[in-house]
């Protein structure tokens, strides 16, 4: 069996160019390296931060559309909606009660919020926090524990979540004198892109400066127009690492146009040409893919037939892995 590799997609926000470099694609090739893969829409996760329903529902089809335009296939991989496993949410009870709230304390995201709420004179450090937010590293053991991952790819700030699932699937393994639960190994991603945003910081719905992976015709010229620039008159050469739209370009182009395009800029580019050949890059390498997008957008139905059929395909192994966890604890049916 070849390994099992696990990769989570949370619906909140629209994807945007950042997303294709720094996720999309290299999430995608792990299918192509004979890994058994599976991708899921967490959407239970993304509940901690977007509580307005219709704008969870339309976000988690915008999600799905876009792994689905951009070549995932879901005959080849396992491809669901977190929702539809309800085994994960069964064993993430059962998680909660072989973790120690130290634990809890101590994970990156709870601990940033603490930070920032005490940084800005905040009475209560825990403002803002909804028990969902605090307890996120349990749910997200279950999403890996539930399914015998092997492998999960993550940024090094991820790490962490990974190393919480292990220490609960090795205090559970060890309080029942068995293997019940297999440990998962993070796979780090170091050379993921980072997309730089339309004001030159990581592009990010936080700092709203996406350029939305679909927008097209007037509305994405619109928006490259916002590419924050310098005063450097047109015929002046200009360094293309430097530029924020050079290296949106790049994270689209194909390395042949990029090398031109550099040299359009070491020869000396207006921004606005610039800026423009960067529009036309898009619409170009991204049309057929918004075909796609558009027409899933369009019938639902077919989005959650999809994700209907991988949930069916995961629950079997989730249920496997439940029953040896109930069985192991002693409660069986």
């Amino acid at each position: 069996m070849p390994p099992r590799v696990l990769t989570g997609i949370k619906p909140t926000g629209s994807p945007h160019v950042g997303n294709l470099l720094g996720a999309i694609r290299p999430a995608l090739r792990l299918a192509e390296q004979g890994l058994d893969a599976m991708y899921f829409i967490a959407d239970y996760h993304a509940l901690t931060t977007v509580q307005d329903p219709k704008a969870l529902r339309e976000l988690t089809y915008e999600v799905a559309a876009t792994w689905l335009a951009m070549g995932l296939d879901p005959d080849r991989v396992q491809f669901y909606r977190q929702s539809d496993i309800p085994e994960i949410f069964e064993l993430a009870w059962v998680l909660a009660c072989f973790t120690s709230k130290g634990w809890m304390n101590k994970a990156h995201a709870y601990k940033a919020i603490v930070a920032a709420n005490e940084g800005g004179g905040e009475a209560d450090a825990d403002a803002g926090i909804n028990v969902g937010i605090y307890t996120y590293p349990i749910l997200m053991a279950a999403d890996i524990l539930a399914f015998d991952i092997d492998l999960v790819p993550v940024g090094k700030d991820q790490v962490q979540h990974v190393e919480i699932a292990r220490d609960i699937a090795q205090r559970l393994n060890h309080i029942c004198g068995s293997e019940v639960l297999r440990l998962p190994q993070a796979k780090l991603e170091d050379n993921s892109a980072i997309v730089p945003g339309l004001d030159g910081r990581k592009m990010s719905k936080s700092y709203d400066n996406t350029i939305p992976l679909f927008a097209a015709g007037k509305q994405l010229k619109k928006i490259i127009n916002r590419i924050v620039t310098d005063s450097t008159p047109p015929e002046v050469p200009k360094d293309p690492e430097t530029s924020t739209i050079f290296q949106i370009y790049r994270a689209v182009a194909s390395p042949d146009d990029t090398r031109a395009f550099a040299d359009r800029f070491r020869a000396g580019i207006g921004w606005g040409d610039a800026k423009n050949a960067l529009f036309e890059r898009l619409e170009a390498e991204l049309g057929d893919t918004r075909s796609r997008y558009d027409a899933l957008m369009a019938d639902p139905s077919k989005i959650d037939a999809l994700l209907a059929q991988g949930a069916t395909r995961a629950r079997k192994t989730a249920r496997a892995t439940l029953d040896r966890v109930r069985k192991a604890i002693g409660i069986s049916r």
